[in-house]
């Protein structure tokens, strides 16, 4: 990958904001890349060593930006990303974890202090971006005690990475979005009006609330929406947030469990997009992080109660023009 191609405004340049990484990765070759593209990007090294380094000996310090490669889900390494994790939620460090499939559900479960970044299989292209992130939100956590000069310096690095999504999302097909207040979902329950009746004093009304539509219905659109992939190109129709409230809404009339891989297939967007969308509908409040208590290696996805009802009342709203929803 030409570095030309994904050239940053150094973002040490920023007053007052030095920034430095810690990479942690088994990988030789890994590292090395991650290396170069962290100088790429104007940081500092912090720390540059394989995952034992973070459960032997005396606790390490960690740059604000921290990038682990942990493609195996095996007991030493979740141990180490388990501690990592922990680490970064004290710290307030951004977490960048590069994974793999088979690896994920148990990678998802051990970053439960910490909002992180979850990279699947990605490509030097996509650590890079990411990286780009961390970068922005980072340096965006301090915005306020800047100059004028540098607020313009970090505006332009952020359309710098900006840039870069956009041409992977391009090139790719990716599924790379704009960064910034935009990525947020806006959710409001739709009791709302009712609660605020209630605070000014007048009674309390609130409508019944209608069962969640036989999930053979929900099945049976979904499996419409999939079917235009045999006939067109999947990406033309991407809507991953509502692809995953169906598969969230049927698994829920079915009183069934939903893994963070089974949810990123549901999705139909590559993994690492899909994480990135269950995130963002996390943060909005549509969905929730449920703990498996008979096994702390696993974490499940479902929807929130609110957005339940909203569900619910909107296939109830449809009625029989369900049935034809695609």
């Amino acid at each position: 990958m030409p570095q030309a191609d994904f050239a940053y405004a150094p973002a040490n340049d920023l007053a007052g904001l030095p920034l430095a990484a810690s990479i942690f990765a088994d990988r030789a070759n890994v590292r090395e890349e991650l290396r170069e593209d962290v100088e790429a990007a104007g940081l500092a090294m912090h720390d540059c060593a394989p995952l034992a380094a973070l459960v032997e000996g005396e606790p390490r310090a960690l740059g604000q930006i921290v990038l682990l490669d942990c493609p195996l889900a095996g007991a030493a390494e979740l141990a180490a990303l388990t501690r990592l994790d922990m680490r970064a939620a004290r710290s307030g460090a951004h977490l960048v974890v590069a994974t793999t499939v088979a690896a994920l559900d148990c990678v998802f479960a051990s970053c439960d202090q910490h909002v992180a970044q979850i990279l699947v299989d990605p490509t030097r292209a996509e650590r890079v971006v990411a990286l780009g992130r961390a970068i922005v939100r980072t340096s965006g956590s301090r915005l306020r005690e800047l100059s004028h000069d540098d607020r313009l310096t970090l505006l332009r690095l952020t359309e710098q990475v900006d840039e870069i999504a956009e041409r992977l999302a391009r090139f790719a097909g990716s599924g790379f979005g704009p960064i910034g207040p935009g990525e947020a979902f806006h959710f409001e329950s739709p009791h709302r009006e009712f609660a605020g009746a209630s605070a000014r004093g007048g009674p309390l009304l609130l409508p019944p609330r209608p069962p969640l539509p036989d999930p053979r219905l929900v099945r049976r659109i979904i499996r419409q929406r999939q079917l235009r992939a045999r006939f067109f190109d999947a990406t033309l129709f991407a809507d991953p947030a509502w692809d995953i409230l169906l598969d969230l809404a049927a698994a829920r009339a079915e009183h069934k469990r939903v893994s963070v891989t089974s949810l990123c297939i549901a999705s139909g967007v590559p993994p690492t997009t899909a994480l990135r969308w269950i995130g963002q509908l996390t943060a909005a409040g549509l969905l929730e992080r449920v703990k498996d208590e008979s096994d702390r290696r696993r974490a499940f996805i479902a929807l929130t109660d609110a957005t339940a009802d909203a569900m619910a009342r909107y296939f109830a709203e449809l009625g029989a023009d369900a049935a034809r929803v695609v």
